[in-house]
This record gives structure tokens, sequence and C-alpha cells, in this order.
């Protein structure tokens, strides 16, 4: 046997129960080609792909321990870019969902807007910290960084219209919407007639829809301003007009035409266009969701018309209106989608025959996907209800936080109780078997046999579930207030509840007869049905005896050797009574606050108690004495439960983390990764392989016991060491002497430092290699682990093995001795490896950007920057050539393939082309009509 005791590895398998979080939005995807039937939602730090159609989950994307905040499906509708709580950005690719095409770390807060462009090669990023960057997803490195807004970004988009590429729209709290540049990375105008915050922007045609506090939608008209009227403008500006007249830096001019009238109460929340601008959705804080139809121009001089001879039938006497065509022309109101709940998040498509589909997500866990006829022939007086509830994904979670969890005696079913359900899970599949309403449920534990279940309530009820038919077999009003805890009896012949009302009762299971086969019967055919089942007997409790108490009862125990009760009181003990008897035996105290927690050893030799106070304590049962004392968890004990046949035990709190502690020795063995918020309830598995825990993520957590041994100290090792790269060791500025405003488009991590480090590390092995070079030194191990024989190929390695999101920051970290020396290095490898002139180029700019003044200022560095300049100057020309002689060669096999067969190559992308130009081509036209 070994000297140290040896533990196995509980690893999380996966989590369920929950559809969709409230704090993150929804998409539509493109799944094997089809549209319309699969979306994205955020599951606590997961993002899970589900169809609609089957009601069931496809695909999951991971990332640990960080909740999901944003997500945004590429264009393309085949990429997903998911927005954590701690700032980072991951894209997903859902053709390899294992893991992350890129890891972009941006901000210092959560993630709040992600916005792609039409491409899908730009991507915006709106945080809570103020700050918004750009990064280009082909680079997987971010660009630029706009710095301007006072109070957390709420929308951004970029605006691609008026053949402007790089300009950026954003709003905020500050009630202020910016428009940004991104080549100078300032703002050049900004709106500021919103009294309220800002919460989102939508953009059809030249309008841009801003959503505010208020119950109304702010519509502005964009215009192209044309270089050639800016005398005209300054003239008018010498005049006295408008502060937007006189703006000359901006190419395009903004003027408010009008408000939408929203019917929703509270602020907007979410303001949705579709892909082809025809359809703009939006939702308050109640359960309103209201739909626009833009109409084309055509349908708008209709209604024009149609306006215009109904004023003039009202209106003989007085002038008429004026024709132009007004907001209330442009845009139609659809008829409301109400739903039963309070909206978290919309997404809209619009289909084939305008078939609007509108995803909801729902405040109570559900998914709901409607739909409705989007068309401007369509009647709002129409009697016949147009919105119809295609699919939802209701079955799969709780609508409301699981309260208490519990495995069946085979180990093979799980049960979770919320307020208004409890639900039955196949352990392998995770789906949900049954589901029977209940009111709030606070305790509940599986019957020997496993066919029935107890549940304890809010109201005093004890409820008994029959589990094959999911119905409430019968409903004892046990206690007078809340039903805290059950415990069964170890003889498996009854049960012990322990509740508000001071009292703690013991009951005892039978059988009787069903009560519905006494009904009266006049059909001959259910009465011989009947007949047969007459003798099917139910389970029933009897009571059997109470023992009152003075304080609240919160949890009870029975040992198993059923000697003793242990029940935790409301005044911080725990007292225990001879079962038998209800003689007192013991008082455990010394918790300073209320014991919420307990469990009895398999040997009745210890019990453990977990309290508000956040201690663990351990107790032996013999003589009452305090073993030892733990402080467990940041904040109040929820569960605890020992696993079987073993001194080791579980604990989950309020602080969200499950732990797993060792009675004998008082050892922590280890932390499994918890609830995001707080974790409620817990339960091992009778066989002991198994544990379930739920929490207020609306996650109900699995765990396997594997078997990897683990030793204590690597773990306590490994977790010193995720605290100490929380940290970071240069700090957390990343600003340069020299440069006050350098502004990077990147966040310093802990990559980032050990990325610096290589390169120092690489620096310092080439100069000492090089000092060896005449003696043909052997070869350093690292340049053996990366199959390099020389110093050019050891330095270009390991630049090529930093992430593009981490390069920036190393690189800024260096010190100016080490840039020199770096700088001294490349005309070597530039030489030798002209194929990763990409790199290369990149490396020398932005160091000649960060460090400008001291290397023009080393007079020794001037033979050297010539020869750099020359080095890339070539390299970068031939690859140019290169690159043009493979687009042309290329567009002459097309050319020559499609006249030899006569098809028409990538005939996709060409039409989708052809249909971006002549959407260019109307804008323009639009806009010289306009002048005119």
């Amino acid at each position: 046997m070994g000297l140290t005791k040896q533990y196995l590895a509980y690893r999380a398998i996966d989590s369920f129960n929950i559809v969709a979080s409230g704090r993150s939005n929804v998409n539509f995807v493109i799944y094997n080609k089809i549209e319309g039937r699969y979306v994205v939602s955020a599951a606590a730090e997961n993002v899970i792909l589900w169809d609609l159609r089957l009601g069931e989950r496809v695909l999951t994307l991971r990332r640990d321990k960080q909740e999901v905040t944003a997500l945004r499906v590429s264009p393309d509708r085949l990429h997903v870019a998911v927005g954590y709580n701690d700032g980072v950005v991951e894209i997903f690719d859902l053709t390899n969902p294992q893991n992350s095409v890129c890891s972009l770390a941006l901000h210092k807060s959560a993630i709040s807007i992600l916005r792609y462009d039409e491409q899908g090669i730009r991507l915006v990023c709106g945080s809570l910290d103020c700050e918004m960057t750009v990064v280009d997803v082909v680079e997987q490195a971010g660009r630029q960084r706009l710095i301007g807004h006072n109070a957390p970004v709420t929308d951004a988009h970029f605006m691609e219209r008026f053949n402007e590429q790089s300009i950026v729209v954003s709003s905020s709290k500050d009630t202020q919407i910016k428009f940004w540049n991104l080549e100078t990375q300032f703002c050049f105008k900004t709106v500021v007639d919103n009294r309220t915050e800002v919460w989102a922007l939508a953009f059809i045609k030249d309008l841009m829809v801003a959503g505010s506090g208020e119950s109304t939608l702010n519509v502005y008209r964009l215009k192209s301003r044309d270089t050639t009227q800016v005398d005209q403008t300054i003239e008018s500006a010498v005049e006295g007009l408008s502060i937007d007249d006189e703006d000359t830096i901006s190419p395009i001019s903004i003027s408010n035409c009008g408000v939408i009238q929203r019917a929703g109460k509270g602020r907007c929340v979410n303001l949705v266009a579709d892909a082809s601008e025809r359809v703009i959705s939006c939702h308050g804080t109640n359960d309103l969701i209201e739909n626009f139809y833009i109409c084309t121009d055509d349908e708008a001089k209709k209604r024009l018309a149609k306006r215009l001879k109904k004023a003039k039938k009202s209106e003989e006497n007085e002038t008429p209106d004026s024709g132009d065509i007004s907001l209330s022309d442009e845009i139609k109101r659809l008829e409301s989608i109400k739903v039963k709940q309070k909206i978290k998040s919309i997404d809209i498509l619009l289909g084939a025959r305008d078939e609007l589909r509108v995803l909801v997500s729902l405040a109570n866990n559900t998914l709901h996907l409607y739909s409705q006829e989007a068309s401007f022939k369509r009647q709002a007086s129409a009697k016949e209800e147009t919105v119809k509830l295609l699919r939802s994904i209701n079955r799969q979670g709780h609508h409301s936080e699981v309260r208490s969890v519990c495995f069946s005696s085979d180990s093979l079913a799980i049960g979770s109780g919320s307020a208004e359900s409890f639900k039955f899970w196949n352990r392998d599949s995770m789906q949900c078997l049954r589901s029977v309403p209940a009111d709030y449920v606070l305790c509940s534990t599986f019957v020997p046999g496993d066919r029935y279940i107890l549940l304890g309530l809010k109201s005093g009820k004890l409820l008994i579930v029959d589990v094959g038919s999911a119905d409430v077999v019968e409903e004892i009003p046990a206690h007078d207030n809340e039903l805290w805890s059950i415990a069964l009896l170890p003889d498996q012949k009854g049960c012990v509840t322990g509740s508000s009302d001071a009292t703690v009762k013991i009951w005892t299971f039978e059988l009787i007869d069903n009560p519905e086969d006494k009904m009266d019967v006049d059909n001959e055919d259910e009465a011989d049905n009947l007949q047969r089942v007459k003798y099917g007997k139910v389970l029933s409790l009897l009571h059997k005896n109470t023992l009152k108490l003075e304080e609240t009862v919160l949890c009870v125990k029975v040992s198993p050797d059923m000697k003793y009760l242990a029940v935790g009181l409301l005044d911080s003990t725990v007292k225990i009574f001879f079962l038998d008897t209800f003689k007192f035996y013991l008082s455990l105290y010394g918790h300073k606050l209320p014991v919420l927690c307990m469990d009895i050893s398999y040997d009745s030799s210890l019990i453990a108690t977990g309290s508000s106070d956040r201690n663990v304590k351990i107790w032996g049962l013999d003589f009452g004495d305090c073993h030892r004392s733990l402080f467990a968890h940041d904040d109040s004990v929820m569960g605890l439960q020992f696993i079987p046949n073993t001194h080791m035990f579980f604990t989950c709190g309020k602080d969200g983390k499950i732990k797993q502690w060792d009675a004998d020795t008082f050892d922590k063995i280890i932390t499994l990764p918890g609830h995001i918020g707080e974790a409620y309830s817990l339960a091992v598995s009778p066989n002991g392989r198994f544990l379930v825990s739920c929490g207020s993520d609306r996650c109900l957590r699995l765990f396997e016991r594997t078997n990897e041994p683990i030793v204590l100290q690597d773990i306590q090792e490994e977790e010193r060491e995720e605290m100490e790269n929380q940290q970071l060791a240069t700090g957390e500025d990343h600003a340069v002497p020299l440069l006050p405003g350098l502004k990077l488009a990147s966040r310093k991590t802990v990559g980032s430092e050990k990325a610096a480090e290589s390169i120092l590390e690489c620096l310092e092995i080439c100069q000492k290699y090089e000092a060896d070079e005449d003696d043909k030194p052997e070869l350093h191990p690292l340049m053996r682990a990366l199959n390099v024989t020389n110093p050019q190929d050891f330095l270009l390695v390991t630049l090529a093995r930093i992430r593009a999101s981490d390069l920036e920051e190393a690189l800024l970290l260096l010190p100016f001795s080490n840039v020199c020396e770096l700088l001294e290095k490349l005309p070597a490898v530039l030489e030798k490896r002209s194929d990763e002139i990409e790199l290369l180029t990149k490396v020398v700019l932005f160091l000649f950007k960060v460090h400008m003044k001291p290397i023009t200022g080393a007079k020794h560095m001037k033979p050297l920057l010539e020869d750099l300049i020359r080095a890339l100057k070539r390299d970068v020309s031939s690859l140019r050539d290169v690159i043009g002689l493979n687009l042309h060669s290329l567009a002459l096999i097309q050319h020559d393939i499609e006249e030899r067969e006569g098809v028409e190559l990538f005939r996709e992308a060409t039409q989708e082309r052809k249909k971006r130009d002549k959407k260019r081509r109307e804008g323009i036209k639009r806009q010289l009509i306009h002048m005119a």
C-alpha cells in the first residue's frame, strides 16, 4: 500500500435543464443547409444549437467558467461569435464545434454586443467598460479600439451605406449615438437629442431607428454628403442654420424625421431588422413584440395617395396636406405578438411568401417560434388571427430555479423540483422523462423501489407522486409551514419530515387500495376493466409520532444504525435524540449561524454539518465532540452529503462552488467546476459514482467518478497557479512612456506575458548559439523540441507559435534592448524564409510604430533599417506578383471551363455579388434623385 491516501477524481459530464439564459440573445443559424429550423441560445457558460422541429439539443459550444453575455451568427450563418463575462470573444465553426477557431481577449468587462459586417470579415464588439473594439476575423486579431462613450455600450453596427466602409455607429447608456471613423479611430458625429438611455439601433434603407427608455422609437434619415457641397455648407453656416449643416467633416448628414409610437411598456430592450431590410421588430420589458413593415417606394406612394384621398373627403373646406411622403407612409404596423411571459431576446427571419418567423427567448427558460404574414397587402383589420405558434422548447427545462435534486436507488434516474413542477430525468441521455405540476418544491426523495417519490412543499404539504404515470397519488397536509427536509428511515419502512412549524414527524409507508377504483361505473366494459385492476394498491403515509421543539426545524437526518435522530434548528444548534423514545442525547453547538444541511456517515460514527456561517463542522456521534471546523465556502453552505460507504463528502454553497472533503484527514480533495451564481442543493448517487447539483443559473450539473487518481499536492499546486494567473506579473496597464495615447485593440493576458517570455528566451538561446557557432554547438533542447536546426528558423517558429491576438501585447512587453536585438536578427530570417513575409512585416511595422523615436535616434540602427526596408519591399512586391498571377490564371481557367461546358461556376456567389452591386447602384440613383 502506498504512503499517501489515493482519491479518484470526479469530472463534469455535462449540464442540462437549461434552454436559454436570460442575459444573452438568441439567433437563427443555417445547419445542414437548412434555414429557419435551427437556433443558437446561450446556456450559462455554453452555447446550445437547438433543433426547433424535434425540440432537441444538436450540439454544444463549450468554454469553462465564464457566462455567455452576447452572441452573433456570421452572415454566412456558419460561424458563431460568442462574448463572455470576462471580456473574451471566441469564434466557433458549426462544422467543427469541438474547439473554437480563435480566442480574443478584448475587454476588461462583459461583452454587451457583437455585430458582423456584411461580408463577415470584421466584427465589432461593445462592452460594459464603455469601449468598443473592431476585430479582423481573417487575421484573428483586434484592429481598432474606439473610446469615447461615458457609459456601457448597448449596440453597434457597421454602416455600409453610401459606399462608406469604415464607419461604425454605436449607442450607449450615456444617451448618445456616435459615428466613428475606423481609419482615424475617432468619433466624427454625435447625436444627442435622446433624453434617456439609447438601448438599441436598427438600419433599414436610408433610415436609422433608435430605441430608448421612452415609449417611442426615434427615426433618423441618413444622406450621403457630396464633397462639392462644402462651399455651400460654409455659406449656409454663416446664415445660422442648424449645427448638422455646419458639420463639414462628416461624410453623411443626419436629420430626425419623426417617431414611431410603441404599444409596449417600459424601455425598448431589443430592436431587430431582418437581412432583407423589410421588417423591424422590437420589444420592451413586458410580453409584447411589435413588428413594422417597411414599404417600398411604390407602396409608400400608394399609401400616400390613399391618405390624401381620405384627407380630401374629410376636410373639403380646409387646405389639403402636402404631397410629400411621410414616415407613416413608409412604415406600416403589423400585428403584434403577445406572449405569456417576460421577453428576454428576439430574432426574426423573413422567409418565402412573406412569412415572418419570430424567435423569442422568454424569462421562464423557454424558446418559442412564431409565424405571421408580413406583406403590404395584408389588411390590419382582418378578423382571422395571423400569428401562429409554430414550435416551442419548454419541456427540456424547469421554468424557475431548481431547489431540490435526488437520485433513484438504482442511480439511473434523477429528480429535480422547482417552484412550478417536478421533473424526472434519464441520467444517461439527460432527457426529461416526466413532468409533474407541483407547488414550490423544497425537498424530495425517492421511496425505496423507485415507484414513488415524496415531495416537500413550501406550503407544508407532502406529496406522493407515482413515477410511472407522473400523477400525484396523495396530498398530505403534513405541516403548517415550510417543509424543509425529508429523510428516509434506514430500515426503508418510513420517513421523517422537519418543518418551520417546529415539529418533526415520523411516518410509516403503507399500501392502500387505489381510491380511484371505488367510483361508480355505469358501463359494463369499464366495470370489467376496473374489476381486473381492483386489487391495485397505492402508497400512502401513516403518521406515527411527532416531536415538538422550540425552534424552527431546518434539516433532519436519521443515523444508519437507526439509533439517533439529528435535527438542525434555527438557533444554530443541532439536537440529537434517540429515535425510538425521542429522548434527548446530545446538543452540537459551535456554529454562529443556523445549520442548513447535514449528513451522517455510513457507520454512524461521524456527523458533518454545514451552516450559513460558511463553515463545515465534523463531529463525533459517540460523544458529540467537534473533530474539526473547516472554512468551506465564501458564502452559506447549502448542501452536504457523504459518499456512500466512505468518510468523504461533498458540499455546495451560495458561492457556486462544489467541493469534496475527507472527514478523516480534514483535507479538501478537489473543487469541481460549479455554478454561475449560487448552488442550492446536491445529491450523490447510491453507488457513489455520480453527483448532481442545482443552482441559480438553472443548470443541473452532472459529475462522474473516473478511474483517474489525484494527488492532493498536485491539485493544490494547480489551484495556486490558477490564482496567480488571475493577477498579471507586469500589471494591468500597457502604456508606453513615449506613446501615452496608444490604444491597442487587445488586452494584456497571461498568454501575452508567456509569449513575451518565450521571445526573450529564444533571443538568449540564439545569442549563445551564434557565439559558439564555430565550435558547432549542440542543439538546445527547445530547438530539438520544435524540430529546428538553426537560430533563424527557431526565431520564426517562436513568433509563429504566438496567438495572433497576443502578438502585439507580447511585443509591447519587450525591453528596447531586446527589440533592437530582434530587429538585428530579422534580415537574416527574411533572406532565408521569405514565405513568412506577412508575419515578419507585421512584427517589424508594430515595433517601428511603438519605438519610433528611440530607433530613429540611434545612429547605429540606420544601416539595419535600410536593409530591412529593402528586403521587405522586395518580398512584399514578389508576393503581390504571385497572388496577382494566380488570381488572373484562375479567372482564365474558369472562363475556359464555362465556355467549354456551358456551365456558370460559383453561380450562387456570382448572383449574390450582382444583387449587392444592384443595391449599391439603386442607392446611388436614389441619392441623385434626392439631390435633384
